[in-house]
């Protein structure tokens, strides 16, 4: 072999390393259904799990449960979760740009019934996977998959625990009156040009309305939509744009969230 060959071997592993297409995955992705639609998640375990292990459910952005996603789900399995990655749209029915996110994200966030039903389904299959109580499960979401987490709060799910970070807060079906039982913990950007502020005074008229027990509404100054996607750029001019100081904040604010919530089960 000569060492144009060897060259050949050395950058192809290198691409391999580097590239997200080709991460090694902790986890496996699983299929489980909402009625006759499949959907295909990824479910993550961590080294020292036992049948006792708090479960997560973690739900995308708008463009599908995909490499990023289940790196974000691995992350947390290190911290000693059970980690179901969720898959709302259906099993190979993923965004390639953002047109077609905006579709078919506005396709749940307009029919509550269906989004409410994804999350259940979820929810369903793991707690009967684990053979354990919906109250051992906490939710959180990123954009997209916090309105989802919030969703799946308002559908009335007894689950331990709902985390937003940077989602979408309206709804076309508010919550009824004691329908929330879990806790809600919610991250927002103070200068987020897509959830304004009438969205967010709506949203907190609601949960008191509603008479939600226990919630708390974080915002970030200086903080746009997409504050812990490491892939949203730089500018928030954009109103898209990664925050490590308020990411690293709200990311410890949700770990000591998690550790009350599941301390209490």
């Amino acid at each position: 072999m000569n060492n144009k060959f060897f060259a050949i071997i050395i950058i192809s592993i290198a691409v391999m390393l580097v590239n997200p297409a080709y991460a090694q995955f902790k986890g496996a992705n699983v299929t489980y259904y909402d009625g006759n639609t499949e959907l295909e998640g990824y479910l993550v375990k961590p080294a020292d799990e036992t049948p006792q292990t708090p479960v997560v459910l973690l739900t995308p952005a708008w463009r599908g449960l995909d490499v990023y996603h289940k790196q974000r789900a691995d992350e947390l399995s290190n911290k000693g979760y059970v980690v179901l990655a969720v898959d709302v749209y259906g099993k190979g029915v993923r965004a390639r740009n953002n047109d077609e996110a905006k579709k078919l994200s506005s396709a749940y966030k307009n029919n509550p019934s269906l989004f409410r039903g994804r999350m259940n389904a979820a929810l369903d299959y793991i707690t009967r996977r684990r053979n354990i109580s919906a109250d051992k499960v906490a939710v959180i979401g990123f954009c997209f998959g916090g309105t989802a987490a919030l969703e799946l709060a308002r559908s009335g799910a007894p689950i331990a625990g709902a985390v937003s970070f940077h989602g979408n807060l309206a709804t076309k079906a508010e919550a009824q009156t004691d329908a929330i039982v879990a806790p809600l913990l919610i991250f927002h950007g103070a200068d987020d040009p897509y959830v304004p502020l009438t969205e967010v005074e709506t949203f907190k008229n609601e949960i008191k309305r509603a008479k939600v027990k226990d919630w708390q509404f974080v915002e970030y100054s200086g903080a746009v939509h997409s504050f812990t996607d490491t892939n949203a750029g730089n500018d928030p001019s954009k109103g898209v744009a990664y925050n490590p100081t308020v990411a690293a904040r709200a990311f410890m604010e949700m770990d000591r969230f998690l550790v009350e919530i599941f301390t209490k089960k």
